[in-house]
């Protein structure tokens, strides 16, 4: 099973977190312009290293999802902050039935998830549930059959791109499976570009925001 894991600069979280895949599930880390080293050590590590030259984290899925090859394909940050132990109930989820399964974040202390990000996540995730697409998060670990995610035609290459998957699979009728997921502090030495700053959740929120206006 292939996991994409788009990275910028996680040099020092890689190891941890290909360490904890679960046995049978292969790492594409896709290096989106990191300059600490981190596609070298992804590669060390026994990773399958790719590179997308746009910056963006829709890009970095986008083409990880291209060079996967697995049936069902998983993605996971690469930040060491969502248990990739989660992946097979995900996995059994999509084999089970469901179109797409995803991770709702429970974080394990305040410090995991600031203020402004989880208020950022929590308007975005009311405004899905009224356009009928039933989850709490906005599926930073998720999975799916990879022909289905490529019909479905996601287009943002940006921060916007988890919002037009759930919005899409909504209005295509997809089952959507949601997971409790345990949400823990980054890896030390690393950096969130989203909720690691009120300007990074802003940039997220713009390009949700146009998103929204289709």
């Amino acid at each position: 099973m292939d996991v994409v894991l788009p990275c910028l600069d996680e040099a020092a979280a890689l190891p941890v977190v290909l360490a904890g895949l679960p046995p049978g599930f292969r790492a594409i880390v896709v290096d989106n312009g990191s300059t600490d080293g981190s596609p070298e050590i992804a590669a060390r590590l026994g990773a399958k290293v790719v590179h997308e030259s746009r910056r963006g984290y829709g890009a970095a899925v986008h083409t990880g999802l291209e060079y996967a090859t697995s049936d069902i394909v998983c993605f996971l940050d690469a930040d060491g902050s969502l248990d990739a132990g989660m992946l097979p109930t995900l996995t059994d989820a999509v084999d089970g039935g469901a179109d797409l399964a995803v991770g709702r974040r429970v974080p394990v202390s305040r410090a995991a998830w600031p203020w402004h990000a989880r208020a950022g996540n929590l308007l975005l995730s009311a405004i899905l549930r009224r356009q009928r697409v039933p989850v709490h998060d906005i599926a930073p670990i998720r999975a799916a059959r990879r022909e289905q995610l490529l019909a479905l035609g996601v287009g943002d290459r940006a921060f916007g791109y988890p919002l037009e998957l759930l919005l899409k699979a909504g209005r295509a009728g997809w089952r959507i499976d949601e997971f409790d997921v345990e949400y823990r502090p980054r890896v030390a030495g690393t950096r969130s570009k989203v909720s690691g700053s009120v300007r990074g959740t802003y940039r997220a929120i713009r390009d949700m925001a146009r998103v929204l206006r289709g």
